[in-house]
């Protein structure tokens, strides 16, 4: 079994080791909760600082020209595109995950409804996160579809001349199991459907290519993302959209909406005319005014991800991932054998996103707290998962051992069962 010794030799020649320094991680904490809220880079607060005493202080709203706050969208939105598969100009940061998941679940409603005017089902997994499953329920009450859920292992049957819209999150928030993309996408096209993709789990954690590696076919529809998780945005960050360009070259042509028809997604806003005429291309995607503080954190967050590109880019932070999430896994079930652990999470490196989960029959919640009472921080998805987070830009492998260590030590002294750990607070 791998010792303590081996994981101080695997961060000895890690060659991604240097860009743990580019965050301000608090001494004694083992952070594994990245895959809910990124930490802090370095440069954020100083950043945030600037722009809130210079730009807006000083320059007060001349800084909408003068500091490209109204190009923020799109220049953060192009960052982003480069992790996730996207060419310049195709992706956007505005509003939240939510709000972008219904603006482009509705656009590929609408197409279908105009290309495939018999097919009413929506399909997604039952388990998906409930945010992308409460707005599938609301437009398919707004607009006559039905929304059908299933495992993920029956969804392949649901690919068929019935389906209109699969809606799917790339990496599973509970289990981290990671679906197969570009076989996805075919399989969807070739039932002459559409695919709309939630990258809330993936964007920075595993690669994505969203226009795929071959013909259209092979490429995704509409994609969403958050901006929070492992691109280190910060708690809120606003979220990103991208839709294909064949769909965008559409919406031009046929001049089509999205339902949130805000006064920046007008193809001239300073022109304040009365009626609404869509933006070209994913601009039209935009709604309300960008939020500058927090739009300018999250490019320092995004700025963090694309400082891995010199030392092997998304390659190596997958590399490492795998690396990290397999000897999480090998420790907690060698040395946490016996304490009613299960795993959830898929044991192929293929089908696993950057975290790991274990359901526990009893105490799920209890242990958690115990855990970060210890400075392990993870977090607790109900009714029973334990889930831990690896961000491959900041996390050891010496922390890992010690995560282990300590749950161990939980699991055995049986300090869970304290009442301070059996008090549930707001945020799980």
């Amino acid at each position: 079994m791998t010792t303590q010794q081996d994981c101080l030799a695997l961060d000895a020649r890690d060659e991604l080791a240097p860009l743990r320094d580019l965050f301000d991680l608090p001494d004694g904490v083992v952070y594994l909760d990245g895959n809910s809220l990124g930490a802090l880079p370095r440069a954020t607060a100083a950043r945030v600082q600037q722009v809130a005493t210079a730009e807006w202080g000083r320059d007060l709203i001349k800084s909408w020209n003068t500091a490209g706050w109204i190009d923020l969208p799109q220049r953060v939105g192009d960052k982003i595109g480069r992790l996730v598969g996207a060419g310049a100009g195709e992706l956007v940061v505005a509003d939240s995950t939510s709000v972008n998941l219904y603006k482009a679940l509705s656009a590929a409603l609408d197409l279908a409804r105009s290309d495939m005017p018999g097919r009413r089902r929506i399909v997604s997994e039952r388990f998906n996160f409930p945010t992308d499953l409460y707005i599938a329920e609301s437009l398919a009450r707004q607009h006559g579809f039905e929304l059908v859920l299933a495992e993920p292992e029956d969804i392949p049957g649901l690919i068929d001349e019935g389906l209109a819209v699969l809606m799917l999150t790339h990496v599973n928030y509970r289990t981290g199991r990671m679906h197969r993309m570009e076989e996805t996408n075919r399989a969807v096209h070739a039932a002459g459907a559409l695919v709309v993709w939630d990258l809330a789990h993936s964007a920075g954690a595993v690669p994505v290519n969203l226009k795929g590696s071959g013909p259209r076919e092979a490429a995704a529809d509409f994609a969403v993302g958050c901006g929070y998780k492992y691109l280190n945005g910060g708690p809120g960050a606003p979220a990103f959209v991208w839709a294909h360009p064949q769909h965008t070259a559409r919406m031009d042509a046929e001049q089509r909406w999205q339902p949130l028809s805000g006064w920046l997604g007008h193809a001239a806003p300073f022109m304040f005319t009365p009626d609404y005429h869509p933006a070209a291309g994913i601009q039209r995607f935009v709604c309300g005014t960008p939020p500058v503080l927090s739009l300018a954190a999250l490019e320092c967050g995004v700025d963090t991800m694309l400082a891995a590109e010199p030392l092997g880019g998304p390659a190596a932070l997958r590399r490492k991932s795998v690396a990290l999430t397999e000897l999480f896994i090998q420790l907690v079930e060698a040395r946490c054998a016996g304490h009613g652990l299960t795993l959830q999470t898929p044991r192929a490196a293929a089908e696993r996103g950057s975290q790991v989960s274990f359901s526990r029959a009893e105490g799920g919640y209890a242990i958690m707290q115990a855990l970060i009472a210890r400075g392990v921080i993870g977090d607790f998805r109900a009714p029973d998962i334990l889930r831990f987070g690896f961000t491959p830009l900041y996390t050891r492998f010496a922390d890992v051992w010690d995560a282990v260590e300590h749950l161990a030590q939980v699991l055995q002294s049986g300090e869970w069962r304290e009442a301070r750990f059996n008090q549930r607070a707001a945020v799980t």
